[in-house]
């Protein structure tokens, strides 16, 4: 099966509350998954790699096996694509555990998109870091 993976991260403060989102569609542009939550206190790029882990767990749960990754991160997509490295150590593990998700999917394209063309995960990801600052109010 064909798919294409929206996803998004973002930090409050950077590091600060920080949540990641992810849209999964179907060739035809149904939506098989989307989800966004918190993950506590992070940066932007940390939150970026674990929207991309979550949205390639569930690729790889629906037995998706060709998928375009879509994202607003230009240094995830780099990265991914072999064309930065990683000096990031907190970053390494994040892209390792991407990368043993991919081989299960077997091909996976990444594309750079600007924010305006993510808008559903970036919103997602908004919700989460909106409830994550709520739990560090103690609202």
């Amino acid at each position: 099966m064909k798919a294409r993976l929206f996803t998004d991260g973002g930090s409050r403060g950077n590091p600060g509350p920080a949540a990641s989102a992810y849209v999964l569609e179907a060739e035809d542009g149904t939506v098989l998954d989307a989800r966004g939550e918190p993950i506590g206190v992070a940066t932007n790029n940390v939150a970026e790699y674990r929207a991309l882990v979550a949205g390639l767990a569930k690729a790889a749960e629906l037995e998706v096996d060709e998928l375009e990754v879509v994202s607003d991160s230009e240094l995830l997509v780099k990265q991914m694509r072999g064309e930065y490295k990683i000096k990031n150590p907190g970053l390494q593990p994040l892209a390792g555990r991407a990368r043993l998700l991919m081989m299960e999917i077997g091909s996976v394209t990444f594309e750079h998109v600007r924010r305006e063309l993510n808008q559903e995960a970036d919103r997602l990801s908004n919700l989460g870091m909106d409830e994550a600052e709520g739990k560090k109010l103690g609202q």
